[in-house]
């Protein structure tokens, strides 16, 4: 919580407000689960990366979040991993990955292709075999720490 009541959006460089490019607007939005050790270790590898600083990431966890506008509530967040496209429009799933590495600069190639059948099947495919698993290697990561 950042004191003043708002919602922690997070960058590159740390905390702070929302990053913009040049025509105002960031190039996406990334909704975050910060509580999961191996999902904060997979955000910050993406918020090293070249144009990383150009993307809101936005912290679900805090106990200030609570989405609307488009965005996700705090339980779906949660779950599934969010990005919400300038135009608006809310991807999940593997899409949101795709749609993140579009995104930046050295992972453009790949999301582009993931954005496209068969290759957006196999991502999404991949994605579902994941959740599963996923509570167990957030136990992994968190003995990492």
């Amino acid at each position: 919580q950042d004191g003043g009541g708002q919602r922690r959006v997070l960058r590159a460089q740390g905390r702070g407000h929302s990053v913009v490019t040049q025509n105002g607007k960031p190039t996406c939005k990334v909704y975050f689960d910060g509580s999961c050790p191996l999902c904060r270790r997979e955000i910050d590898f993406y918020r090293r990366r070249k144009g990383a600083d150009e993307i809101e990431w936005i912290d679900v966890s805090i106990e200030t979040y609570r989405g609307g506008a488009g965005a996700p509530d705090c339980a779906a967040a949660m779950k599934r991993f969010h990005v919400m496209r300038t135009d608006g429009v809310l991807v999940t799933g593997g899409a949101a990955f795709a749609e993140l590495w579009a995104a930046l600069p050295g992972l453009r190639v790949p999301g582009i292709i993931f954005r496209v059948p068969p290759f957006s099947w196999g991502l999404a495919l991949g994605y579902r075999l994941f959740l599963p698993i996923r509570p167990w290697l957030q136990k992994i990561a968190a003995r990492g720490n």
